[in-house]
């Protein structure tokens, strides 16, 4: 579903607050962050400038600057909303925009070494909130030629991040993200392994621990990644009966974690133990109180 941000109110959008919120728990790999405008093709990564861009960037931390998101590092440019919202890239910015994409900047940044691919609004984004930068267009065209040449030479200078070391920050970012905390790392043990071209299965020790959708870059839950997830006390809804369909109805609700919103991913436990997955269809408050409908559908229960 395309999520529009025409309007300077976009800021203020439900998707675009959250996904600034959460952004706070997101932090960059290496010492060295390359910020770069973002494009009017999503995933940014499939514009013809970014992929001019990636033939020097992808071995630093990458970081876009958006309106009305704010900031997007590279792990997460296929991640909803990120990779649905529609709105015109002119390069002019509001005060306002200025203001809320340059607090979210400077918050991912902090003491980070910073070079700026950037020009127009998304420079005066960096000016203002970030008191050291290296700028490297040579003009007002980020993929002309002789811009291009500036940032290749300023990043020969600087420390590369290893390979290794990439796709395990990835998967953390999206479960920090997807899950509103930074404990959801432990979803994502050491050795961690995507295989897989479109839907990823995270695979560690043999075990399928979730799928990382390629429809919308987030995770569906195993059974595995259930009791990850209820090991860290997040998004877990209580029943005191045996399960035996794949609907839980509300009635059957015996207590949730109140910060559950509707389509998260769920685990549902039944005297401490993982009995099934699911996504949600009410939010935590409502499965509690609610005495008809559907609080989750199971996709996958222990039998």
């Amino acid at each position: 579903m395309k999520v529009l941000g025409i309007t300077e109110e976009s800021l203020f959008r439900p998707e675009a607050v959250r996904w600034r919120n959460r952004m706070k728990l997101l932090e960059p790999l290496g010492e060295v962050i390359v910020v770069l405008p973002c494009s009017m093709r999503k995933p940014y990564s499939s514009s013809p400038s970014h992929r001019s861009f990636m033939k020097y960037t992808k071995k630093f931390q990458e970081l876009i600057l958006t309106s009305p998101f704010g900031v997007c590092p590279r792990e997460m440019e296929k991640t909803y909303p990120i990779q649905s919202y529609d709105v015109s890239t002119t390069g002019e910015w509001s005060h306002e925009e200025i203001d809320v994409v340059g607090e979210v900047l400077r918050e991912y940044v902090k003491d980070k070494t910073v070079i700026a691919h950037v020009t127009g609004g998304y420079r005066q984004v960096c000016e203002k909130f970030i008191d050291d930068c290296i700028y490297t267009p040579v003009d007002d065209k980020v993929s002309s030629k002789e811009s291009i040449y500036h940032l290749a030479k300023e990043l020969r200078k600087q420390p590369k991040i290893r390979n290794k070391n990439k796709n395990l920050h990835r998967l953390r970012s999206i479960a920090r993200y997807q899950f509103n905390t930074k404990k959801a790392d432990l979803l994502i043990p050491d050795k961690s392994e995507s295989r897989g071209r479109f839907n990823q299965r995270i695979v560690h020790e043999g075990n399928t621990i979730a799928t990382l959708l390629y429809e919308k870059g987030l995770y569906s839950l195993n059974i595995q990644g259930g009791k990850l997830l209820n090991e860290i006390g997040f998004n877990w809804v209580e029943i005191d009966f045996e399960l035996k369909t794949n609907t839980l109805f509300a009635p059957g609700v015996v207590d949730a974690d109140p910060d559950i919103i509707p389509q998260d991913e769920v685990v549902i436990v039944k005297n401490g133990e993982v009995v099934a997955v699911g996504k949600a269809v009410l939010n935590g408050d409502e499965m509690k109180k609610a005495v008809k409908g559907v609080a989750v559908r199971i996709r996958h229960r222990v039998k």
